[in-house]
C-alpha cells in the first residue's frame, strides 16, 4: 500500500525546491518578473503560499474559494488576502462562458431565473440560449449577487509555467513528478549535476522554446498551416535540440499538406526540412505529383549517402517505380537473406484471444518455454549491461532529478558523446563477467526509471533463461545496432522468444495473423538477425474454417 505523505505542506516544499533550484542554476537567464517572484514568494505567510501553489497546480486560472478547502491552509479568503494584487485578482470580471465554468446547474437556474424546461436543459444549451441577452462581461459579484462565495483569478499562471519549463526543460512533466517520487511510485537514478548541467543555455533558448510550443499548440488546435508557418521562428537556433523541435514541427505541417494532397506546399516544406525522413517524403511527394524526373534526381543523390537504414529501405522501394516511369533500366534490389517461416493453421479460440498469445501457447513445451517479449527483453538486457553508460553524467544530459533517461537520448551524437563508456560496457561481452553485471543491475536498480528497462515486462526467471541461452556474440551485435540509431532501432524486435535451456539456444519469432504484414522496422531487424546468423522466424497464422 502506498504510504501517505506525512508533511501536509509537501506540495509547497516541492514548489520552493523548484524555485531554489532555478535560483541556483539559472539566475543569469531569468527575466525581471521571474527574479521578483523568486525573491518575494518565500517572504509571504505560509497559508498564502500554500493556497497559491494549490491554485498553480490545478487546471485553469479561475477558482471559487469554497472549492479551495484545505485543512492545513484554513480560510482561503484570509490566505488570499496576503497575496500580491499582481498575482491574484479577487472578484474578477467574467464573460458568460467563464461564469458557466464556475457555476453549477442549480446556480445557473437561480442566477438567470430559468424556467423549469430551461433548468432541465444541458449546460451547453443553456449557455447558447443566454448568449444573446448577456453578452457583456461583469464581475462575479455582479453576476451572482446573492452568493457569499468568492472567486479568485490567478494572474501569473504563465509565469509559473515558464518556471516549470526552466526546471524540467519541457512541458510534459509537471508538479506531480515530485509527489509520485515522494510516494515511491516512480524512482529515478541519482545523477550528479554539475553547474554546466542546464537544459537551457541562454534566455533566447527559453523564448524560442515557448514560441515553438505555442506554434505546436495552435497547430494541434486546428490553426491553419499557413498561420502556423508565419509565426514559426526562422533561422538556425544556437541550440541543436531546439532546431530538432522546430524541424519536427515543420515535418508535421508538411505531413498535413501531404494528406490534403497539396503536393506543392508539402514538397516545399519537406525539401527544406532536416527532420529524419523528410527527404524520403519529398521524393515520395514528387512521385505522387508525377514529377518523376526531379524525384529521380533526388533519389540518386539520396542513394549516395542514405541518412539511415529506414531511408535506404524506402529508396529501394521507390527506385523501381521511378525507373519504370522514366524508361530507365530497372536495378534489382539486393535480395534479403533467407528467413525461416512457420505456417500455422489453428482453430480460432472461443474466448478472448490475441494472435501472439495463441501462437505462444501452441509452441510452448515443458522443455522449451515461449515468452511474449517484443521489444522489452533485448532492450532490458542492453539497458542493464550499459546502465552506467546510459546514465553517465555528461554535460546537458541530466539537469533535474526526474529524468527517465538522458535528454539527448535520440540525438545523432548520443553514442559518440559516450563512446568510451559504451565501449567499456560492450567489451564485457568478450569476457565472462557480463552476466554478473546484468544480474547486479537487475537487483540494485530494480524499479528505477530507465528508457530501456520495462521492469513489469521481465522477471528473474526470464532474465536467467536469456542469460543462459542467448550467446554474448549475438547480444553484442544487437546492442551495436541499437546504438546506431536508438530511436529507430529500439523497436521492431520479434514478438516471441523460445528457449531450449538444455541446449542453451533460442529462437525469436515474429507473429503475423490473417491479413497482417511485416512493418518496415520489423523487416530491418529480421534481415539484420538473419545476416548475422541469429535465429529468427516469421510465423504466419491462419484460422481453420469452422466445421460445417
Amino acid at each position: 500500500m502506498i504510504k501517505v505523505l506525512e508533511n501536509q505542506f509537501y506540495y509547497l516544499d516541492n514548489f520552493q525546491r523548484v524555485l531554489d533550484w532555478i535560483g541556483e542554476r539559472y539566475s543569469d537567464l531569468l527575466a525581471d518578473d521571474e527574479k521578483a517572484f523568486l525573491s518575494l514568494f518565500p517572504s509571504l505567510p505560509q497559508p498564502s503560499r500554500a493556497l497559491f501553489v494549490r491554485m498553480v497546480m490545478r487546471k485553469g486560472t479561475l477558482f471559487r474559494a469554497s472549492k479551495l478547502s484545505y485543512a492545513e491552509i484554513g480560510c482561503a479568503v484570509e490566505a488570499a488576502r496576503h497575496l500580491p494584487a499582481t498575482w491574484i485578482e479577487p472578484d474578477p470580471v467574467l464573460s458568460l462562458d467563464s461564469l458557466f465554468e464556475l457555476l453549477s446547474k442549480p446556480e445557473i437556474g437561480t442566477v438567470f431565473q430559468l424556467s423549469l424546461h430551461q433548468k432541465n436543459a444541458r449546460k451547453s444549451e443553456q449557455l447558447a440560449a443566454l448568449r444573446a441577452g448577456f453578452g457583456a462581461a461583469r464581475k462575479f459579484s455582479a453576476w451572482h449577487r446573492d452568493c457569499t462565495d468568492q472567486v479568485f483569478h490567478i494572474l501569473v499562471k504563465s509565469l509559473c509555467d515558464r518556471l516549470r519549463l526552466i526546471f524540467f526543460g519541457n512541458f510534459r512533466q509537471d508538479w506531480t513528478e515530485f509527489v509520485l517520487s515522494d510516494l515511491g511510485v516512480y524512482r529515478y537514478e541519482q545523477v550528479e549535476f554539475s553547474p554546466a548541467s542546464r537544459g537551457f543555455r541562454s534566455r533566447r533558448d527559453i523564448d524560442h522554446y515557448l514560441e515553438l510550443h505555442h506554434c505546436k499548440e495552435r497547430f494541434q488546435a486546428s490553426a491553419t498551416a499557413e498561420d502556423v508557418l508565419r509565426s514559426l521562428p526562422s533561422g538556425e537556433f544556437e541550440n541543436d535540440w531546439l532546431n530538432s523541435r522546430r524541424e519536427r514541427l515543420l515535418f508535421q505541417v508538411a505531413q498535413h499538406y501531404e494528406k490534403m494532397k497539396d503536393w506543392s506546399h508539402a514538397y516545399s516544406l519537406y525539401a527544406r526540412c532536416s527532420f529524419p525522413g523528410a527527404r524520403g517524403r519529398a521524393i515520395r511527394v514528387l512521385e505522387k505529383n508525377k514529377q518523376f524526373a526531379l524525384a529521380y534526381q533526388m533519389l540518386i543523390a539520396a542513394q549516395r549517402a542514405p541518412e539511415s537504414e529506414a531511408e535506404r529501405q524506402l529508396l529501394l522501394r521507390i527506385s523501381p517505380r521511378l525507373t519504370r516511369q522514366l524508361g530507365r533500366p530497372t536495378t534489382r534490389a539486393p535480395r534479403s537473406p533467407a528467413v525461416s517461416t512457420l505456417e500455422l493453421r489453428l482453430p480460432m479460440p472461443a474466448a478472448q484471444w490475441w494472435v501472439e498469445g495463441v501462437v505462444r501457447d501452441h509452441l510452448a513445451r515443458a522443455d522449451a518455454p515461449v515468452f511474449y517479449v517484443e521489444n522489452a527483453l533485448i532492450n532490458a538486457l542492453f539497458g542493464l549491461l550499459c546502465w552506467r553508460a546510459v546514465f553517465s553524467a555528461i554535460p546537458g544530459a541530466f539537469f533535474h532529478p526526474f529524468h527517465r533517461g538522458p535528454a539527448d537520448l535520440y540525438s545523432p551524437d548520443f553514442h559518440q558523446r559516450r563512446a568510451a563508456e559504451f565501449a567499456a560496457c560492450l567489451a564485457e561481452l568478450d569476457g565472462d563477467g557480463w552476466r554478473d553485471t546484468i544480474r547486479a543491475n537487475f537487483a540494485v536498480k530494480r524499479g528505477i526509471q530507465s528508457p530501456f528497462v520495462a521492469w513489469d515486462a521481465i522477471d528473474a526467471d526470464l532474465l536467467e533463461l536469456a542469460l543462459a541461452c542467448i550467446p554474448a556474440v549475438h547480444l553484442k551485435k544487437m546492442f551495436e545496432r541499437i546504438l546506431l540509431d536508438v530511436q529507430a532501432n529500439r523497436t521492431g524486435f520479434p514478438d516471441l522468444i523460445q528457449f531450449w535451456p538444455a541446449e542453451r539456444r533460442y529462437n525469436m519469432i515474429e507473429v503475423k495473423g490473417p491479413g497482417d504484414r511485416l512493418q518496415d522496422n520489423q523487416v530491418r531487424w529480421i534481415a539484420y538477425c538473419a545476416t548475422h546468423q541469429m535465429p529468427v522466424s516469421v510465423c504466419y497464422l491462419q484460422w481453420l474454417e469452422p466445421a460445417a
